[in-house]
């Protein structure tokens, strides 16, 4: 089993900067890609931003230049650091993973709890 644990939502005023951090623990042999997604009430996820292990990062138009994904294989971690927030911004962050077990080998997807990121002023 593998469990993500996401940490860094609150809330912030229009124009500032959260960092949120993604770390995955368990049987893990691999991370392929891990990334972003996020909900705001009575709308579908989306996703926000998304790394690979070579590096190749993906971002939703609504954030380009403002949101950037980096990844610490080390630590088997992954961060949004989060600039000029908006209130669209506002929604529940979710952590997403794609790891190798370490087990079978097998891919599989995981999901984190969601952390709430809110802007308001």
């Amino acid at each position: 089993q593998v469990q993500l644990v996401e940490s860094g939502g609150g809330l912030v005023q229009p124009g500032g900067s959260l960092r949120l951090s993604c770390a995955a623990s368990g049987t893990i042999f691999r991370i392929n890609a891990m990334g972003w997604y996020r909900q705001a009430p009575g709308k579908q996820r989306e996703l926000v931003a998304v790394i690979t292990d070579g590096y190749m990062i993906n971002y939703a138009d609504s954030v380009k230049g403002r949101f950037t994904i980096s990844r610490d294989n080390a630590k088997n971690t992954v961060y949004l650091q989060m600039n000029s927030l908006q209130p669209e911004d506002t929604a529940v962050y979710y952590c997403y993973a794609n790891v190798v077990s370490r087990t079978d080998r097998g891919r599989h997807a995981y999901w984190g709890q969601g952390t709430q990121v809110a802007v308001s002023s």
